[in-house]
């Protein structure tokens, strides 16, 4: 068990705990959460015996093992499979004194060892740090080579590889999923799922805590308070205990307003569609957990794209890659439209970022045409986009570099809604955390304004915070969005299809989360339409003709529908703009002929969103008939 007293924890000057009491008992499975910051790897550093805590106390069993996630490994020449294998320190110790007593020709000493080999599974140890190496993305001979033979996120696996490795009674993990694609997010949840010890995960990542966490230890504003339940039991935990605060609950009325439109919008004939249905409960669980991210300190949208043109681009037989015999993803056809909502699935290799990379022009096409609208404007996020800052520039410098016309104050208080205040955005970014240039390039991207999103694993880096403020942006955003992430959370909200990159073809994805968790669990077979499905008839040829001729009939079913979706919202905004006008009691004395016309006009815009809603439900309910009938 830990124990912690009266706990005060400062870094340098300062404070990050004061006062913290909890008990973690043994087989808790905790995942630890709060803004960058906050402590959360302090607390590790205490906990492992690195630091001392400045008051208070904490205790933990004198002879307790503890297996912990490192951030670096050096260019070793050791074997992969060897270096998961020394995470076992009690294997290597059984296996020296096994060595010893054999070169001795010692027998009772060989036979103890033996013992105690078969009492640690050790025979096992082998197959258990192959099986581990498998499941993380590595190929099977990959266990011969040696880690320096692997760059930085490959090595991080290796780490990982190495502390599950370990026999111990206790296993924190600071951030496990950095480095990691969705499939072996997947694979770890389930992984730690099993884990029979104490186990304490530092992660940004809702879904991935909520799939095998039992409490939930939050910190902030100096404090930490140990919830019973995962992230998401946590979360409306402290947003009802919010709801109690009613004054500092108040500052968050204008943001539950606005998303109160949406639910509005859907939720009266919501049982008419399932895809209305799917929308409604994304917005309404974040209505129900919004108070709880009532402080923080990131409010942003991206506006609204200067054009919308219909489409944005479209691709017909496009190859994708890195020269002709080195075909990555090839005959891929597909349209994007403003309002479109993608989530692209695959595993590691599959070629999603090489797919992101060429919609985006930073890869030429291999082959084939991608025909962009000559208005078209991208925002390209990758993963790496933090290496691209210039670390001797400031966040005013870097911004200023887009916007060389605007005042320094309106730059100011831009990166103000990203939470950079102060002298902060005056001093260079080499000296800043990941975090933080992660939000300095999601501002930069921001700020231009783009009709077509490519998000290329956008959260690496961001806290929950952040990633709740993300979320809520896109949900708002008018133009396309493309998504490849290990966050499910953000993933499944901010996505309305999928796209499936398997096998070195693009395919609509007929399914959720869920269905592709299913999919992989099978081997990944079936790739092509809804995961179950028969393998269709006809040569390959025929079934790439069919899926182009299937996307090009649900085209303008979904075209209408992202019609009567942005018309919905231009009415709602006008039907807002009446009310308030109409608000004003001093109208009805002293312009009564205005007040008579805003009265029409109020009533002539809820017809007209009426039947804006009507359309909407009417191509919902047509697109998913038609598909139900596809599938049939």
């Amino acid at each position: 068990m830990l124990v912690f007293s009266e706990l005060a924890l400062r870094r340098g000057q300062r404070l990050l705990l004061q006062n913290f009491s909890a008990a973690i008992h043994a087989g808790y499975k905790v995942g630890v959460t709060g803004r960058n910051g906050t402590g959360k790897s302090s607390l590790f550093a205490l906990i492992r015996g690195e630091v001392g805590a400045d008051a208070g106390e904490f205790q933990r069993p004198a002879r307790m093992e503890i297996a912990h996630l490192a951030q670096e490994t050096p260019a070793l020449a050791r074997a992969a499979l060897d270096f998961v294998m020394d995470g076992d320190a009690e294997l290597r110790a059984t296996e020296v004194r096994l060595a010893a007593a054999e070169a001795s020709q010692d027998a009772a000493g060989q036979a103890r060892a033996h013992e105690q080999l078969h009492a640690i599974d050790g025979y096992t140890a082998t197959a258990r740090a192959a099986r581990l190496l498998v499941g993380l993305g590595f190929a099977a001979s990959d266990g011969a080579r040696p880690v320096s033979d692997f760059s930085g996120g490959w090595r991080m696996r290796l780490n990982l590889a190495q502390c599950l490795m370990a026999r111990s009674d206790l296993l924190l993990l600071d951030e496990p999923t950095n480095h990691l694609d969705l499939d072996t997010v997947l694979w770890l949840a389930t992984e730690l799922q099993r884990y029979p010890g104490t186990l304490l995960v530092i992660s940004h990542d809702r879904d991935f805590l909520d799939a095998f966490t039992t409490h939930t230890l939050h910190l902030e504003r100096q404090s930490a308070t140990l919830y019973n339940g995962n992230y998401s039991s946590c979360e409306q935990q402290r947003a009802e205990h919010m709801r109690q605060r009613e004054r500092e609950y108040a500052a968050q009325k204008k943001r539950l307003a606005h998303l109160q439109k949406f639910v509005d919008r859907f939720k009266a004939k919501a049982s008419k569609a399932r895809q209305a249905q799917s929308r409604v409960k994304q917005i309404e669980r974040i209505q129900l957990v919004e108070p709880a991210h009532w402080a923080s300190p990131f409010s942003f949208d991206f506006g609204t794209p200067a054009r919308l043109p219909s489409p944005l681009l479209k691709a017909e037989a496009l190859r994708c890659g890195y020269g002709p015999e080195a075909i990555i993803v090839d005959d891929a056809r597909f349209s994007l439209e403003p309002g479109d909502r993608i989530g692209v699935l695959g595993r590691n290799g599959a070629g999603k970022s090489t797919l992101i990379r060429t919609i985006a022009g930073e890869l030429g096409a291999v082959g084939g045409k991608l025909m962009r609208d000559e208005r078209l404007v991208v925002g390209y996020f990758h993963q790496h986009q933090v290496d691209a800052l210039n670390p001797g520039r400031s966040c005013v410098q870097h911004l200023a570099a887009l916007a060389p016309e605007v005042r320094e104050q309106e730059l100011r208080d831009y990166l103000g809604r990203f939470d950079f205040r102060g002298d902060r955005v005056f001093e260079p970014v080499g000296g800043f955390s990941g975090g933080e240039k992660a939000r300095l390039a999601l501002a930069l991207l921001v700020w231009q304004r783009p009709n077509l999103l490519l998000l290329d694993e956008p959260t690496n880096h961001l806290d929950l915070e952040m990633r709740h403020a993300l979320e809520l942006a896109l949900l708002d955003y008018a133009g396309a969005t493309i998504i490849v992430a290990h966050d499910r959370h953000l993933l499944s909200a901010c996505s309305d299809r999928f796209w499936l990159v398997a096998e070195g073809r693009l395919r609509d994805f007929d399914g959720d989360l869920e269905d592709y968790a299913a999919w992989l669990a099978r081997g990944g077979d079936q790739p092509v339409g809804a995961p179950g499905a028969a393998p269709a008839a006809g040569s390959a040829a025929d079934r790439r003709r069919a899926a182009a001729a299937r996307r090009e009939q649900e085209r303008p079913l979904r075209a209408a529908l992202q019609r009567a979706e942005r018309a919905m919202e231009q009415l709602q905004q006008q039907l807002e703009h009446y009310e308030k006008e109409m608000s004003d009691p001093a109208l009805y004395s002293a312009q009564p002929e205005r007040a008579q016309e805003l009265a029409r006009a109020q009533g002539e815009c809820r017809k007209q969103l009426e039947q804006a809603e009507a359309d909407w439900l009417e191509a919902a309910e047509t697109l998913e008939a038609y598909r139900a009938d596809d599938a049939g």
